[in-house]
């Protein structure tokens, strides 16, 4: 058996109902239930809530709610796994043994069904604990600076900076849009990031946190470019 989780805590600060604030015509959440359902890859799938009102939306799109989170695992400080590891418990006391889970933040509007497919075939035939999406910085970042408290910089890697761009090793980082994990690693609480995972590559127009009004305002320009671009294929 195969899950998804979709993390919803409710009160965000940053930005006040992120989880089901209006994106493109539809709550945002609805984006990550909807991919998650046209993937076809799930038995159950959970919207993992401490927030009524955010359970509420994610029932409208096709998402259980069988539980409101408890509250030692809903403050603004509690890591992900321990909110899956909570999902899945509840589950297998419900239905039984599961195999994968897949985390999908509920803030994902790019997410597409066709990469949760490919994502789980991977993990499957591979001996990997995750594999999660991934894509590259725009920018190496071996040419990063600091800038200390004088206003003054150092750079992230010094030994660098005669090198060219072209020449420098390409640098990767989170997606943070899906996470797949054999259940038992959820539980182990292994780290995601590590060599028994596997990065799933998304391309860089795909790819938008939004933590903050500036990166909502991005995210919904970005967005009108990308299914421009899908209509186009």
């Amino acid at each position: 058996m195969n899950i998804c989780v979709i993390p919803a805590r409710g009160g965000s600060k940053r930005i006040p109902g992120k989880n089901i604030k209006q994106f493109h015509g539809k709550p945002i959440i609805a984006w990550s239930i909807e991919a998650a359902l046209e993937s076809q890859c799930f038995d159950r799938i959970v919207c993992s809530t401490d927030s009524e009102d955010i359970a509420k939306v994610a029932r409208q799109y096709g998402a259980e709610t069988p539980f409101l989170r408890p509250e030692i695992i809903s403050d603004d400080h509690v890591t992900i796994a321990p909110v899956i590891a909570h999902s899945i418990e509840f589950y297998e006391k419900e239905v039984g043994a599961i195999d994968f889970v897949c985390c999908i933040f509920a803030t994902a509007p790019f997410i597409q069904s066709f990469d949760i497919q490919k994502s789980l075939e991977i993990i499957k035939t591979k001996n990997i604990d995750y594999c999660f999406s991934a894509t590259s910085y725009s920018f190496p970042i071996q040419r990063s600076i600091f800038i200390n408290k004088d206003g003054r910089c150092k750079m992230f890697q010094p030994e660098t900076y005669d090198k060219r761009s072209q020449d420098l090793e390409d640098m990767y980082h989170d997606a943070g849009q899906f996470y797949w994990g054999k259940a038992s690693s959820w539980l182990e609480n292994k780290n995601i990031f590590s060599e028994q995972s596997i990065p799933y590559l998304l391309p860089r127009y795909q790819v938008q946190d939004i933590d903050t009004e500036e990166d909502w305002i991005r995210a919904e320009l970005m967005y009108s470019a990308f299914i421009d671009k899908l209509k186009n294929k």
